[in-house]
């Protein structure tokens, strides 16, 4: 798979760390029980299809980038900084 980095052009799938859904992140109340930060920090979806993902550039320019691809046929439709989104 490869990722079309907006500062560095196509790169492969391995310069890139993968940091789950691109979405806002919840977190549950520093006080909440040891069962919801359980689920919280090991449990997350694994949709079929279309998806946006949060990407660090880690072997490259070090930046973080929002890829929207798709789960089953490994696409990458777009890619873009994640710079000023609603993380």
């Amino acid at each position: 798979m490869r990722i079309e980095c907006p500062l560095c052009g196509a790169r492969d799938r391995r310069e890139f760390y993968y940091a789950g859904h691109a979405g806002a992140l919840e977190r549950p109340d520093p006080g909440a029980s040891a069962e919801v930060w359980d689920d919280y920090l090991h449990n997350r979806d694994n949709p079929a299809g279309l998806t946006e993902d949060l990407w660090h550039h880690e072997m490259g320019c070090g930046a973080w980038l929002v890829v929207h691809r798709d789960t089953v046929t490994h696409a990458v439709l777009a890619a873009r900084l994640a710079k000023g989104d609603q993380l």
